[in-house]
């Protein structure tokens, strides 16, 4: 076997106004965890699409166990040894489990003269794959029913399913629980014991220092270099990859909250099983955290209060007012903006231009003579939005289907800026976002909470959580269990003694 079972060399791919890659190189040992980070737009998905045979390289080449290979489509890479867990979930929802583990492979059978699929094979080795990484979901659970984070779960399952020998993990742990994490570690460290490569593309520093064993490192495109990463620090990760040192991710908040502007009071979904009698209370000028873990139910009540979901009994205040926001229309015209956890599912409008998904929240403010669209208001709110939160495109009229998933989540803040709403719910707001860009996120919640905005912020991971909030409430299985006020009390240990309890 060749020192390197995986290699790329020399490889370049552009878009229109974009060259994506720049000569990039990537050498991947086997049986080890090769760790991909850069910040977004850095090239990294763009080149594991390349990899994956979703793009088609302008130049490069591929070897695989030292042999040059072409992969023009996924099913070639499939067939190769090589598979890939997506960032991105594209999931059938309305259909089972099992079906979205084979789905364009299903297994069949002889019937006659024809071939139908075996449903009974299907089932009982997708049982045995999830019980493989530790997943034993129902094979026919319709995943409408699951939550993202066991949608992950399910597509991981699917990747170890087809025995690759390269698996491509794109931000893996994005929305899993510490606990699924934990397992996905698992199953990775067996991967590698079998002589699996594995690429691992996250922004998480401290999952890379715990589970790679070397670490290649782009910016704008290009190569940086690769290290081993028990030599790497993990000032020295942020150096390289954003060109510059970042001393302090969380920025000093010098905002001081006024008087309560939201309140709500004993909220129930008509659900049982969803949440129930929840009260809280947000102030202008506040940033204030949802903890607890997967389930909790924290993102079913805020969109409940943003009108996506039926409440069944409770109140809503907004400044000493009672407010009914059964609908989002509703919600938007009391103040209210949500930014959504699922960015693909029901954040970005994939088939428009970046101007069209920031300008969708205000062009019923934009029209002329009640009927016409007034273009350059429009493009001068849209550009400064573009330079107010540094979004890396060529122009205004690139499709946002063509940006990184943080550049992604940058043009959804930037619609709700345009909206001004008095109350911002973030719901992970720096899900799937490098560090530099996470510190640029963090920077504008501060300056909205200094300009008297309230901003509520859902967020599963702990250091965000206690390092943006001003107050944090805790939530499990549908309960607000408790508010944290002090400062001195905001621990880990405080937030996971709240978040389960049972």
């Amino acid at each position: 076997m060749a020192e390197f079972f995986l290699e790329l060399k020399n490889v370049s791919k552009s878009f229109p106004g974009v060259k994506a890659l720049d000569n990039v190189t990537l050498k991947v040992r086997p049986g080890t965890v090769h760790a991909l980070m850069g910040e977004n737009g850095a090239g990294k998905s763009t080149l594991m699409k390349c990899l994956f045979g979703i793009y088609k390289m302008d130049a490069g080449e591929i070897f695989i166990d030292g042999e040059k290979v072409s992969i023009d489509n996924p099913d070639e890479a499939m067939k190769k040894g090589i598979a890939m867990v997506h960032q991105e979930l594209q999931p059938v929802l309305p259909r089972s489990v099992a079906e979205n583990m084979y789905l364009g492979r299903f297994p069949t059978k002889n019937y006659g003269p024809l071939k139908v699929i075996d449903h009974k094979k299907m089932y009982e080795d997708t049982k045995h794959w999830l019980k493989e990484v530790g997943m034993e979901f129902d094979p026919k659970t319709p995943l409408s029913d699951l939550s993202i984070g066991q949608m992950q779960s399910i597509e991981i399952a699917k990747a170890v399913s087809h025995d690759a020998k390269v698996i491509i993990f794109d931000e893996p742990t994005s929305s899993l629980s510490e606990k699924e994490v934990d397992v996905l570690f698992r199953i990775m460290n067996d991967l590698r014991d079998r002589g699996v490569a594995m690429i691992y593309i996250s922004h998480k520093m401290d999952e890379i220092k715990k589970i790679s064993d070397d670490i290649t490192i782009m910016r704008d495109g290009t190569y940086v270099g690769t290290w081993p990463a028990d030599e790497m620090t993990t000032d020295d990760i942020i150096a390289r990859m954003v060109g510059r040192e970042l001393t302090n991710i969380y920025p000093e908040r010098e905002n001081t909250p006024g008087e309560i502007i939201l309140e709500c009071k004993n909220l129930s979904s008509i659900h049982d099983h969803s949440f129930q009698d929840c009260s809280f209370h947000i102030r202008k000028g506040e940033i204030v955290g949802f903890g607890g873990l997967v389930g909790a139910q924290r993102t079913e009540l805020m969109e409940a209060i943003f009108g996506i979901r039926h409440i069944r009994s409770g109140e809503i205040f907004i400044h000493g007012n009672k407010v009914v926001t059964n609908a989002p229309r509703k919600a938007m015209n009391a103040g209210i903006g949500l930014i959504t956890e699922d960015r693909r599912g029901n954040g970005i409008l994939g088939c428009l231009s970046i101007k069209d998904n920031t300008g969708i929240s205000v062009y019923d403010e934009y029209l002329k003579a009640g009927m016409m669209l007034d273009h350059p208001k429009i493009n001068k709110t849209v550009d400064e939005s573009i330079k107010k939160l540094s979004i890396k495109t060529p122009n205004m009229n690139e499709a946002i289907a063509n940006l990184s998933g943080g550049n992604q989540q940058k043009v959804i803040i930037a619609r709700w800026l345009a909206n001004n709403p008095d109350i911002l719910i973030m719901d992970e707001p720096t899900r799937g976002i490098d560090v530099g860009a996470k510190h640029e996120i963090y920077e504008i919640m501060v300056k909205l909470a200094q300009q008297g905005k309230a901003i509520i912020m859902i967020s599963s991971e702990m250091a965000e959580l206690l390092g943006m909030s001003d107050r944090i409430y805790v939530m499990c299985n549908g309960h607000i269990r408790g508010e944290i006020t002090d400062p001195a009390e905001m621990t880990q240990e405080k937030v996971m003694s709240y978040a389960t309890m049972f």
